[in-house]
């Protein structure tokens, strides 16, 4: 692999780096944004330029140059409508995710952070020289579920996708490399598990079945509420007194192992129980068997007919969720482990494949679905 790649994957309270050369990471870095540096924004749509400059700054303070770069490659945001894949950042892009018009959330600045940074490459190249692309890559909403995994119980609430695309396709990806399988060969369970948590079902290459891990679909999480019964949040909107955003903040930001135990470190609950915390330790097992549910219903779309599950995501290095997953679900599949995000190392693998030309890049129409 040859070039020069740059990552960028913007979280809720930072920006994390990573920057590539032919194939070998250089560096990864995660860039923390203070309260102070955030705290006069109205939304975190509007620190698209504080946080550029940031980047900008690290890439100067770390000797890298405009010209040390041929592609810059960005975490996908909320957009649709479209399918996975690569694609370069566009003017519909750029509209749709300062917008908020399919979602707010700190993943839509990436792809401007990226385009931003790209134009000022190109503006510094000779007359001639290859152009700096800034693209995505597996967007979050990319939607190939089959059409019965859309249906929901109402016609106003269908089921959508929201996953940790990025992550989960190239866990996929991993496995099937150290098995020397194809795609066509394999359908797999994919548990991400960070703060947010997606359980996807992935067969020829495409995620046919998801749950919604940004809409309030899905397993509780260190910080999210999950999937919750209807009663109980059609009488915390009305009767609670709470804002519309804050009954989301409590669902989706203030949920999970923070309304519980006020922390969202899966670590720090684990310490509890072993020190005795009766309550901390329930919840583990709650933790554990809430994803593994969520694999079961996955199996049920495919006939129960899974070759693997794999767990992934900064969770995965817990040994006692690991165990209690794989307990649960061995009736199903094997379980193999891939810790961590890897969601730079995705990025610069994408950006690889299209220095080399081996990958299509695709163009954003913001009304229509590309074919």
């Amino acid at each position: 692999m040859k070039g020069k790649v740059l990552a960028i994957n913007t979280g809720s309270t930072s920006t994390k780096v990573g920057y590539f050369v032919d194939g070998q990471p250089v560096f990864s870095r995660t860039l923390e944004h203070s309260a102070a540096d955030t705290g006069h924004f109205a939304n975190v749509l509007e620190q698209d330029g504080m946080r550029r400059e940031a980047v900008m700054a690290f890439l100067h303070e770390s000797g890298i140059s405009p010209k040390d770069i041929d592609i810059v490659m960005a975490r996908g945001g909320l957009f649709s409508p479209v399918v996975t894949g690569v694609y370069e950042v566009n003017a519909d892009m750029r509209e749709v995710l300062l917008s908020g018009r399919d979602g707010v959330h700190a993943c839509n600045l990436s792809a401007i952070i990226a385009d931003d940074i790209a134009a000022t490459v190109n503006a510094q190249k000779a007359p001639g020289a290859p152009r700096c692309l800034a693209c995505i890559a597996d967007p979050p909403m990319a939607d190939e579920m089959l059409p019965e995994c859309r249906i929901g119980g109402l016609p106003e609430f269908p089921r959508r996708a929201f996953l940790h695309a990025l992550n989960a396709r190239a866990t996929v990806r991993k496995y099937l490399r150290t098995h020397h399988l194809d795609a066509r060969e394999v359908t797999a369970i994919v548990a991400h598990m960070g703060g947010g948590i997606t359980v996807t079902l992935h067969r020829d290459g495409k995620v046919i079945d998801t749950n919604n891990g940004l809409g309030g679909d899905g397993p509780f999480t260190p910080e999210r509420a999950g999937t919750c019964p209807a009663f109980p949040l059609i009488e915390m909107c009305f009767r609670s007194g709470m804002t519309e955003q804050q009954v989301k903040h409590r669902v989706l930001g203030a949920g999970g192992a923070m309304a519980f135990f006020g922390t969202n470190d899966i670590r720090e609950i684990e310490r509890r129980a072993a020190e005795g915390d009766t309550m901390c330790d329930t919840w583990l097992d709650a933790f554990c068997l809430n994803v593994a549910k969520y694999i079961g219903s996955l199996a049920t779309t495919v006939d129960g007919k899974v070759d693997v599950i794999l767990l992934t995501g900064g969770i995965a290095r817990e040994s006692r969720i690991v165990d209690g997953i794989r307990r649960r679900t061995a009736f199903i599949a094997p379980t193999e482990v891939f810790a961590g995000e890897n969601e730079l190392e995705s990025l610069a693998e994408n950006g690889y494949r299209i220095l080399e030309g081996t990958t299509r890049i695709l163009h954003y129409d913001k009304n229509h679905l590309v074919d």
